[in-house]
């Protein structure tokens, strides 16, 4: 694409708060897009979820899939509910087939601590939390997820999934850490990328890790680490501050994620982009808090922030930077809400709910932009 065509997006909003919550990440955008100027945006929402399901029979409307694809970027709200499920017990899952079916296999899971938010660790430097975890988000564990249909079932009395590692997907998974710890290093992080694995005991993550090693030789001057997964995880309550990028397989990241995201306030907080080599989805990894649902309650920032990772996305897809500067206005906004207490979520015991965390968001992405121009103008 051309950087004078609009970005085309597809929107789900799913279930429950994801409604809430897209609508609120929708209205961040909006505004930086106005307070930037320079781009444009094609919407297509596309109905979906498990209440859709549960009407039609179908977890998406006909054609989609293939509707999300051709846009240049996809936001989902949340996706599921617990009363909602197929016949094999499941919940409602489309976003894991777009996942597989367009090959996002880079999860970016940013863990970051904020000025006022909870802390659950005592240790002052927990503050100083700003980490990234890298899922992959297509194969491993969750290559037989159900929404695949690539489970065994045998005669009733055995299920067996698969942990499936393959060379093509996880050099692109490792280049992308490795390519990520370079870009965070330059922007002043420490810039060390950490493979977490079980190495020691299975076959497929001595295999992850001998891949890790081999793209570690295209990268000599970043620092590599590594660790096992329960030392990780124990790691990320002890002394979380002292990691930077985790590149690790699909289900570990998936546990790691959540345990990481309860150090910086809780899955109000999680924002989540899955990028591929063709497309990105960006979606908050929290569910859908049936409920919550409608009743203003939700904390939006997971997905404002998912959207934010989605215009700097844009930026490299549609080559303009004026996506990236939009997407970091709405980063920033959410950074200084919380350093001037200006965002009080009712998830942290404040008095904010969707809808005001949203207009606070606005309203700083606003006025971020006009110091910006009167600091130029000066």
């Amino acid at each position: 694409m051309t950087s004078g065509e609009p970005v085309r997006v597809a929107i789900i909003k799913g279930d429950g708060i994801g409604v809430d919550v897209a609508n609120a990440a929708l209205a961040a955008v909006d505004a930086a897009r106005s307070a930037v100027g320079g781009f444009t945006i094609d919407y297509r929402e596309i109905a979906g979820g498990a209440g859709y399901f549960r009407e039609t029979g179908h977890d998406l409307e006909p054609g989609g899939e293939e509707t999300a694809g051709e846009a240049d970027a996809m936001f989902v709200g949340a996706i599921g509910l617990p009363s909602v499920r197929k016949s094999d017990g499941t919940e409602i899952a489309p976003h894991l087939r777009l996942r597989d079916r367009y090959g996002l296999y880079a999860g970016v899971r940013p863990v970051r601590a904020y000025p006022n938010a909870p802390r659950r660790l005592a240790d002052p430097r927990a503050g100083e939390i700003d980490l990234v975890i890298l899922r992959e988000s297509t194969e491993g564990l969750f290559y037989t997820a159900a929404v695949h249909g690539r489970s065994e079932i045998v005669d009733d009395f055995e299920a067996r999934d698969i942990m499936r590692i393959t060379r093509p997907t996880t050099e692109k998974l490792h280049r992308f850490g490795f390519q990520l710890a370079e870009r965070r290093r330059r922007r002043g992080a420490r810039g060390l990328i950490t493979c977490v694995d079980k190495a020691n005991v299975f076959v497929t993550m001595a295999f992850f890790r001998q891949i890790f090693d081999e793209i570690a030789t295209e990268f000599p001057d970043v620092e590599t680490g590594y660790n096992y997964i329960d030392a990780q995880a124990l790691d990320l309550v002890r002394q979380p501050w002292e990691f930077d990028v985790l590149v690790t397989e699909n289900i570990f990241g998936d546990i790691l994620s959540d345990l990481a995201a309860a150090l910086v306030g809780g899955m109000g907080m999680a924002a989540c982009a899955e990028i591929g080599d063709t497309t990105g989805l960006f979606q908050p990894a929290h569910g859908s808090a049936p409920d919550i649902a409608g009743q203003d309650k939700a904390n939006p920032l997971a997905a404002i922030l998912s959207a934010g990772m989605m215009l700097e996305y844009l930026e490299g897809k549609a080559d303009n930077p004026s996506l990236g500067v939009a997407g970091r206005l709405i980063d920033d906004a959410v950074y200084r809400g919380f350093a001037e207490k200006r965002i009080r979520p009712m998830e942290f015991g404040g008095d904010m709910g969707t809808i005001a965390v949203a207009r606070e968001v606005v309203a700083l992405v606003g006025e971020a932009r006009t110091r910006e121009v009167a600091t130029a103008s000066a």
